[in-house]
């Protein structure tokens, strides 16, 4: 009677890929690849064109999905405090189309400016996220509410008049608030256009992706020192950390504060691809859309990698690409694929908290 061996360390065979255990923990990007095989396949589009919008969206959006995972990492959860992050990196922004400062060293200037604001955010944030403990997704989300007022009330009502700002690129014709739109003429594709590699016709801003790769290493730089150390630990039991001698609130202050910087450099590189700063929306679905795609990559509210973040951050904006197109050949209107990209952004999300609610349910 012949005895069944299992496989000999780094290999596998097709049996393995069908284990149910590997399918359930990847049953999110495994259904993602196939909305976007049956997407692609019904746009009509060529790879060419699809591959062109995929390398744009992935340079643009992977550093701002990159911010969530050192606060999942701590045990915060999903952070939707990014958003005060993305506030900070608009201030940057607004400040240097404000003294006219072109190219690279505008965008230098931009994260400098942000820099300071992005850690006073930071720790506020953290400050409300360590007395919200077990609660502090929804505690997030309310902050980023909240802050969003503050945001709204510095920027329609106090410049022009506290701020004696008087540049008509962005000062509204009566003289107070900015602009809904604000142009950013001087620093437009700054960073894309630093180094870009022409590959079969497809632009490849290699300075952008060298910037998130860089976010990448670092990260996982970080959790080989004594800091990761600690944040891994925080994550997998407070109490346990707290006896090991490691100070809990020192540590998830400085993962929010380091999500909260990342967010804001993660903003402007984001923007100068897009070339315009909707005023008072550009920040509102950061949090959303980022959370989204780092779920999409296969991560959960309590374990995200650096690769997750990248998987989901392809798989959930090649979706956004086909989507409208898809609705346009079946449907005769793109406004459908529009409805259903929102729909699977605010959906993963639903289900990943599901998912994690049952999870905890079933360990206790």
């Amino acid at each position: 009677m012949s005895v069944a061996t299992k496989p000999a360390r780094g290999r596998w065979t097709p049996a393995d890929v069908l284990n149910r255990e590997a399918l359930s923990r990847n049953a999110v990007p495994v259904m993602f690849v196939c909305l976007c095989t049956a997407g692609v396949l019904c746009s009509g589009r060529s790879m060419a064109f699809l591959t062109q919008e995929a390398v744009i969206r992935l340079a643009r959006n992977s550093f701002l999905v990159l911010s969530l995972i050192i606060p999942v990492t701590a045990g915060l959860g999903l952070n939707f405090v990014i958003v005060l992050g993305a506030m900070a990196g608009q201030a940057g922004l607004f400040a240097v189309t404000h003294y006219k400062i072109p190219g690279m060293p505008g965008f230098l200037a931009a994260i400098l400016i942000a820099l300071p604001l992005s850690v006073g955010l930071g720790l506020l944030a953290a400050y409300v996220l360590n007395r919200a403990r077990g609660r502090e997704m929804i505690a997030g989300m309310i902050l980023g509410y909240f802050m969003n007022g503050i945001y709204q009330f510095v920027f329609l009502f106090m410049f022009g008049t506290v701020f004696p700002v008087r540049n008509p690129d962005l000062v509204l014709p009566q003289g107070m608030g900015l602009r809904n739109t604000v142009e950013l003429k001087y620093m437009k594709y700054a960073l894309d256009n630093l180094l870009t590699l022409n590959l079969g016709g497809i632009a490849i801003p290699l300075a952008t992706l060298a910037a998130s790769a860089a976010a990448c290493v670092a990260i996982r730089a970080l959790y080989r020192t004594k800091l990761g150390q600690d944040l891994r630990a925080v994550g997998q039991s407070m109490h346990i950390a707290e006896v090991s001698g490691i100070d809990v609130d020192r540590t998830r202050t400085t993962a929010i504060v380091l999500s909260t910087v990342l967010a804001a450099i993660g903003q402007i590189i984001f923007l100068q691809n897009i070339g315009t700063v909707n005023t008072y929306n550009s920040h509102e679905q950061v949090g959303t859309f980022a959370i989204a795609a780092l779920l999409v990559g296969g991560a959960t509210v309590v374990k995200a990698t650096v690769g997750q973040a990248i998987l989901g951050t392809i798989l959930f904006h090649i979706l956004f690409i086909v989507s409208p197109h898809a609705g346009q050949r079946l449907m005769g209107n793109p406004q459908v694929g529009e409805y259903f990209r929102v729909f699977v952004a605010y959906g993963i999300i639903g289900v990943a908290l599901f998912l994690h609610a049952l999870e905890r349910a079933r360990r206790r």
